[in-house]
């Protein structure tokens, strides 16, 4: 190879290196950061968790409107995930996977503890799946998981299938944001509606709130009558939310984690991934420097 071509491959690889030493710094402190708020976030009870970002656990369970399925296994699950790619030719006969076609479970799922019972949203969050399979076939959508004797798994087929499932039941670590979700959009409207149904029956309206006994409810006294049909509203509303509540994507970019594993499991997975990315980034810093220096001395 000439000199003209050496130079180019080293200041390439310098480039690569670079760039890779980047993203495995930035891989490092995403790791630390989630150590540190899976570490430092203690373990709430689902019913008397406060609103704002919390760590959860408990069992996993299907959605409130009922038990899904795998789209491509059929298997039971309570969120999925699938990818399907399709084998072309390119040149040189070299074959390349190109996918075909993803999609991500977007419903809300249960979470259960011993105290009590919210939902997961799921959008957003980055998923550790209970399984994963990977399997292949001669149509663009398969109608169920194969055979593990049959001829579906041979990697010469067409397409491949990849589904990441969590399935019901699997004890889940959650951190993310816990809010509530209102069953009733309008207060004021709702009050209203209450008001609106007291006229209906003036003797039990004026016996209520008609402190003066005059036969008519003064401005004060309908505020008396909206007051309290006000909280009768909230207390509803209240019950309701607390049923409701769900875990979803934070507002102020904290970590938003699902994982099939407990709290000190979980920890240990990010400080093991972290070390990982920290002695890549050094090795990969290494390669980008005896590069850089081999372009400039040839």
């Amino acid at each position: 190879m000439s000199l003209q071509g050496i130079i180019p491959s080293f200041l390439l690889l310098a480039a690569l290196a670079a760039a890779g030493t980047a993203y495995a710094v930035y891989r490092f402190f995403v790791s630390l950061r989630r150590d540190r708020f899976a570490a430092d976030t203690p373990v709430a009870r689902i019913r008397s968790a406060a609103q704002g970002y919390v760590h959860l656990e408990g069992e996993a369970g299907p959605p409130p409107e009922g038990p899904i399925t795998g789209p491509l296994s059929a298997l039971p699950c309570v969120w999925w995930d699938y990818k399907i790619e399709h084998q072309t030719t390119v040149g040189n006969n070299r074959k390349e996977w190109h996918v075909f076609d993803r999609a991500t479970s977007v419903a809300p799922f249960s979470l259960r503890d011993k105290d009590g019972e919210c939902l997961i949203g799921p959008v957003g969050a980055d998923v550790t799946p209970t399984s994963q399979q990977t399997w292949y076939g001669d149509v663009p959508r398969p109608a169920c998981l194969p055979d593990l004797q049959g001829r579906g798994w041979a990697s010469d087929r067409e397409y491949r299938y990849t589904e990441r499932l969590i399935c019901p039941g699997a004890h889940l670590t959650v951190l993310g944001e816990l809010r509530s979700r209102s069953m009733i959009a309008s207060i004021e409207q709702e009050v209203g509606k209450i008001v609106i149904g007291w006229k209906q029956d003036q003797a039990a309206l004026l016996a209520r709130f008609d402190r003066d006994h005059d036969g008519h409810l003064s401005a004060e006294e309908w505020e008396a009558a909206r007051a309290a049909a006000r909280e009768q509203v909230e207390a509803s509303l209240a019950s309701r939310e607390q049923r409701m509540s769900v875990v979803g994507q934070t507002t102020h970019g904290e970590p938003f984690l699902i994982a099939p594993l407990d709290g000190k499991r979980l920890v240990s997975r990010e400080k093991h991934r972290a070390a990982l990315a920290l002695a890549a980034s050094v090795m990969l810093a290494l390669l980008t420097a005896w590069a850089a220096q081999k372009a400039m001395l040839r």
